[in-house]
């Protein structure tokens, strides 16, 4: 009894193999969706924001929310939890997840040459040769930009982390169908006790990894035998003291019976460990053409652990709005293009969830009776004194974490 990890290419005539597969075999197939839907069901985090852990583009954001590490132990996890159950075909790019330890598992890896994959390209999608290398392009940076991530490797298509590749430009679908099938069925690929042991340790330590994220820490968790390696790989100034909270954290985990520290190779660069505080707005944009004075605000608000983002016009801000995903803005009225009030009113007809913070050193009675019917969650004036602004942020941040522990708690 084994699992079949299948990884590949786009225009590579996937599809139909792993079809095959799963009818030959009688195998469940198992696909990224499934597993981004039960990740974003038990996490709370929407489906679109984990869908994006496997896209090579980070948000700005990031730094401060570590929304892509903790996407990709939610993830982790469920995967984790799948491997107690024999004949899977796992399918998409949540196979690399699971660790080489595990040996009765097949990694397959589908890929053809580009001249195949580009003439599949144009006649799937009907574009041109160049749209479809674009397509293809595309496609392949996130792919590796994942594979970097998860395993360190610059390369996807790497043999060294497969069992088998599959030329599909070379051999037709019968012949791949009947490589895969006849190598799963070896019993090199078997289920053994140090297989099983080495699943419970994926599962522990994706347990660790989503606890770990969870109270805002950004670290690597490995496990055997029970006791969970957890690697901190940002410089901290106080290494003991994380540590020592690290160890607490994990060992509430039941069936943890040991936990070991340790630094990981990119320690020493100049990257700052940064915990992740729930409480705290860490996805504001500021939106004003005064570019010192926002730059200036964007520090002291770092400075007091709230992630923020910039934008000196209304155009760049609601591309921002649509990329980046803010959950509070504070936004000038006075801008050159689209002004402010216009942002305002746009950003709630398509983003209502977004908290909008006006601060303006040029607005009339009348502009804030406006911003305030659109939907602005407070209106301030220039200068503002920062502790006003700050506790105004933690309001607005705190009415859009009760939105979705609403949503979350209805899911």
């Amino acid at each position: 009894m084994s699992i079949i990890t299948i990884m590949s290419g786009a225009y590579c005539n996937s599809e139909t193999v792993i079809q095959k597969c799963a009818a030959q075999t009688g195998f469940r197939r198992i696909d990224d969706p499934m597993i981004v839907a039960e990740a974003a069901r038990i996490s709370g985090i929407s489906d679109r924001k984990i869908q994006g852990a496997f896209s090579a583009k980070t948000s700005i954001f990031n730094q401060f929310t570590h929304e892509k590490e903790r996407s990709i132990a939610y993830l982790r996890l469920v995967l984790a939890g799948m491997l107690d159950a024999d004949d899977l075909i796992i399918d998409g790019l949540t196979g690399l997840l699971i660790p080489d330890t595990i040996s009765h598992v097949l990694r397959v890896c589908i890929i053809a040459d580009m001249k195949y994959r580009l003439l599949a390209a144009q006649q799937q999608e009907k574009v041109s040769e160049k749209e479809a290398a674009a397509l293809i392009r595309r496609q392949d940076e996130n792919i590796a930009a994942w594979t970097g991530a998860v395993r360190g490797a610059t390369d996807p298509w790497e043999p060294a982390l497969y069992d088998i590749m599959i030329p599909t430009d070379k051999i037709s679908d019968s012949e791949a169908v009947a490589l895969i099938t006849q190598h799963a069925a070896s019993e090199v690929v078997r289920r053994t006790g140090r297989s099983r042991q080495a699943v419970s340790d994926f599962q522990l330590a994706a347990r660790a990894g989503e606890a770990l994220a969870n109270a805002g820490h950004n670290v690597a968790t490995s496990a055997k035998n029970a006791t969970v390696r957890i690697t901190i790989n940002k410089h901290v100034m106080l290494l003991s003291r994380l540590e020592e909270e690290l160890k607490e954290i994990v060992m509430k985990i039941s069936g943890v019976a040991a936990v070991e520290t340790g630094v990981g190779e990119n320690f020493h660069q100049p990257d700052i460990y940064r915990k992740y505080d729930f409480q705290m707005p860490a996805k504001i944009l500021l939106v004003d053409d005064e570019r010192e004075f926002v730059q200036t605000l964007s520090e002291r608000l770092i400075m007091r652990d709230m992630g923020s983002a910039v934008a000196y016009d209304g155009e760049s801000a609601l591309s921002m709005v649509d990329e980046e995903e803010p959950e509070v803005m504070i936004l000038d009225l006075k801008m050159p293009g689209i002004d402010g009030i216009e942002v305002l009113r746009k950003v709630k007809q398509t983003r209502p969830d977004i908290e909008v913070i006006i601060l303006t050193g040029h607005g009339s009675e009348a502009d804030r009776q406006i911003c305030m019917e659109l939907g602005a969650f407070a209106y301030l004036h220039k200068p503002v004194d920062i502790d006003v602004l700050s506790k105004t942020l933690k309001a607005a941040n705190e009415k859009v974490q009760k939105k979705g522990d609403g949503l979350k708690a209805e899911g």
